[in-house]
């Protein structure tokens, strides 16, 4: 199973991480890319790259065709799928074997058998696996899962047996509600899956996420690579990973790597896997199922274990032996990842898109981050909202933990919004630093109404008044630095994100950079010692400190000040703005919010002053309008879509003059 070319079925930071490993091991590789992708990260550095259709995922990452036929354009004999997308479908792998190109991972028989709960529950049972009690059968007639959940016991859950992703799953209390959550169940199962088989088992209430990695090769050798704990959790989606778990043992972290070994050979599996696990607080573990490729939090174990587990994909599918056996395979330290994602965590986590304006990724000691991330790209809402992995590792919990708190205070995003600062608090919260993280850890620590943002602090509205001075506030001209004989004063009406009324902030210009600022009866002197590259140097009150900070047009700001990260719009140069329409033909989000009326489509004639679209943020609606008279040539938004502060709404073609 000789190859050269590695062509990668994904795109993001996978892509990125693939494409590393292959390159280093002297393989040329292939990106693919949708209209999307065209200037992404994966696509610049690959050797070769193919483009593969529209940004609709069906018509381009999830074409079994069009993937094949970028292979044989680019002269790939090889193909790594990555995770998501096409990486778990056997037809997939089926047609790479067809067509004589290496599929880089397991195979067909394996994917098969995995990919579906009740069969695979069933071989697991055979296999002498525990698992939890319940009904996979192949009978799924309404009366017969009614009769099974009353000897099964409640509470139990729902699960379609094609899913994954909490999709299709509900978690039933009683009797009187299985019916219905059938019902909702088959439907979603058969929208996103195309099967509306379901299984049922008994729920086990907050217990521990646990997953054991597993590397098998086609000559027979089998180990397993330490456990990983996946157990913080929103909506079935893991967002804080830690190796090794720490509540597993040694003894029970054997128990389970050999239920896991045990788990991959009754499917003659072969290449990387992970075999995942509900723990309970009794130290019985039972089997959930299993991921048929590389996982999102690979990293961590990479971290502990010092392999480079692509490089072992790599290894096995050109038909070589593992490189280690399972006496030599050793874990040293603790890892920590956590998955940044374009989502709102104040608003239910509601995912996010638009364009990332700044980005800047931690660094420091035990510290790696995988990204195909830029600045100026667009978070588009055709993917997943996960934008970035940040891993740290150290030689205890403890310094894992603190340093990964320390680089989500260091990582810069502005643009779109993200579960960053929420993040950081998590890992401060007692149950995690005492290690008592369950799948309930989210409800039980912030309550059903998820986290809440903080409010803007006196000191914050005071730098950001300071900041528009800056720039050249409200009531005076744009004067970049300057000094002054006298007292020079403005004053702002700013509005924080989700602020219900103006904040008054006085501004004395007391020197050159420095500010006298008055918010709510407070007094705050701040000296703003540099601000470039979005990076904020400033002294309060005798302390010197830094903040990001950068402009987003249209009186608008955007802060981030270590704890929270918020929007700030001074409503006095919005006014004047407005005013002084200058005609500009684009119209764009003036802040973070949704589209929530549309009036205008393209190739409409519009006229200067006419409404085009209304924006909801900050709990009030904003309509936006025409600043010339033309046509509309571009309506880059939809109803209901979430938008960013500068992000591209309406591109209107002036009429000429």
């Amino acid at each position: 199973m000789h190859f050269s070319t590695v062509l990668i079925a994904n795109r993001g930071e996978i892509a990125c991480r693939v494409i590393r490993t292959a390159r280093a091991l002297g393989y040329e590789t292939v990106a693919v890319f949708s209209d999307a992708d065209r200037d992404a990260l994966h696509v610049k550095m690959a050797d070769k790259a193919v483009h593969i259709g529209p940004s609709d995922l069906s018509q381009s990452y999830l074409s079994v065709e069009k993937i094949l036929s970028a292979a044989k354009q680019s002269g790939a004999d090889a193909i790594h799928p990555g995770y998501g997308f096409l990486s778990e479908n056997a037809s997939f792998s089926q047609r790479c074997q067809s067509e004589g190109i290496t599929f880089i991972g397991p195979g067909v028989k394996a994917i098969e058998l995995m990919g579906d709960k009740a069969v695979s529950k069933r071989l697991m049972l055979d296999a002498g696996v525990p698992c939890i009690p319940g009904y996979q059968d192949e009978e799924q007639t309404d009366d017969i899962l009614l009769e099974q959940a009353k000897e099964i016991g409640y509470p139990l859950m729902v699960k379609a047996t094609a899913g994954g992703g909490g999709r299709g799953m509900r978690l039933v209390f009683s009797q009187d509600d299985l019916a219905s959550a059938l019902i909702a169940a088959r439907s979603e199962a058969l929208k996103a899956f195309g099967s509306d088989l379901l299984i049922i088992e008994r729920a086990l209430i907050s217990p521990r996420h646990i997953e054991i990695q597993i590397f098998a090769d086609n000559h027979g050798n089998a180990v397993y690579l330490g456990e990983r704990d996946c157990s913080m959790q929103r909506r079935h989606q893991k967002v804080i990973e830690e190796a090794p778990s720490p509540v597993v043992s040694e003894a029970l972290r054997e128990r389970m790597g050999k239920a896991a070994v045990d788990a991959a050979k009754a499917v003659d599996y072969c290449g990387a896997g992970t075999v995942e696990f509900l723990l309970d607080d009794s130290e019985n573990f039972y089997f959930l199922e299993m991921n048929t490729r590389l996982q999102v939090e690979h990293p961590i174990t990479e971290m502990i274990t010092g392999l480079d587990l692509v490089e072992w994909q790599l290894l096995v599918a050109a038909n070589e032996t593992l490189p280690l056996t399972q006496e030599q395979v050793t874990l040293e330290g603790h890892a920590i990842e956590v998955r940044l994602y374009a989502e709102d965590p104040y608003q239910q986590f509601l995912p996010c898109s638009g364009d990332v304006q700044l980005w800047r990724a931690p660094e420091g000691e035990g510290i790696r981050v995988d990204s195909g991330l830029q600045s100026g790209e667009r978070v588009s809402p055709f993917f997943d909202p996960m934008l970035a992995k940040i891993i740290s590792s150290g030689a205890t919990r403890e310094i894992a933990r603190r340093r990964m708190i320390k680089a989500l205070k260091q990582t810069v995003l502005f643009g779109v919004s993200t579960n960053k600062h929420f993040l950081a608090d998590a890992l401060a919260q007692d149950k995690f630093v005492t290690g008592e993280v369950t799948t309930g850890f989210i409800p039980e620590v912030y309550g059903d109404e998820g986290p809440q943002r903080l409010k803007a602090s006196n000191q914050s509205l005071a730098l950001a008044g300071a900041l528009f001075c800056e720039l050249g506030g409200a009531e005076f001209p744009v004067l970049g630095f300057w000094r002054s004989t006298g007292v020079n004063s403005s004053v702002f009406q700013l509005r924080p994100q989700d602020a219900d009324e103006d904040i008054e902030v006085n501004v004395n210009i007391d020197d050159d950079h420095l500010y006298s600022v008055s918010v709510a009866d407070e007094t705050i002197q701040i000296r703003i010692l540099q601000w470039q590259d979005g990076l904020v140097k400033y002294e309060c009150d005798g302390l010197r400190d830094c903040i990001w900070a950068i402009d987003t047009g249209a009186g608008s700001l955007q802060l981030d000040v270590g704890d929270h990260q918020f929007s700030v719009v001074d409503s006095l140069q919005q006014a004047n703005d407005e005013s002084a329409d200058d005609g500009d033909s684009n119209i764009r989000a003036a802040m973070h919010g949704a589209i929530t009326r549309v009036m205008v489509a393209e190739g409409d004639k519009v006229t200067k002053g006419q409404g085009l679209l209304v924006l909801e943020a900050m709990k009030m609606e904003h309509e936006m309008f025409s600043g010339c008279d033309g046509v509309v040539a571009q309506v880059l938004v939809n109803e209901g879509q979430q938008v960013a502060t500068g992000g591209l709404l309406i591109e209107v073609v002036p009429d000429e003059k």
